[in-house]
């Protein structure tokens, strides 16, 4: 089995920063890509941002030039620096990581997210 445990949300506010983090242990043979998403209230979960085990990155227009995801992969850990926080980035943030537990075995695996508030 598999477990993400996130960190770092709390509330902030409007123009501050924030970094998630995200952590994976357990059976774990190597990481692929590993992501942020998002769930404001009423509203459907949401990618954030992605990023390949080589590095490469994308984000969702409303975040690009504000926020960077990064990883450590000698930590199994992924990242998330938001910068420039609006209100209308108040969601629970979740980690989602694809995980082979073997060199065959291949399943996605989420967090149990962390609250991001901005207000004043």
């Amino acid at each position: 089995q598999v477990q993400l445990v996130e960190s770092g949300g709390g509330l902030v506010q409007p123009g501050g920063s924030l970094r998630l983090s995200c952590a994976a242990s357990g059976s774990i043979f190597s990481i692929g890509a590993m992501a942020w998403y998002r769930q404001a209230p009423g509203k459907q979960r949401e990618l954030v941002a992605a990023i390949t085990r080589s590095g490469s990155t994308n984000y969702v227009d409303s975040v690009k030039g504000r926020f960077t995801i990064s990883r450590d992969n000698a930590k199994n850990t992924v990242y998330l620096q938001m910068n420039n926080l609006r209100p209308e980035d108040t969601a629970v943030y979740y980690c989602n990581a694809g995980v082979y537990s073997d060199r065959h075995k291949y399943a996605a695996y989420w967090g149990q997210g962390t609250q991001v508030t901005v207000s004043s």
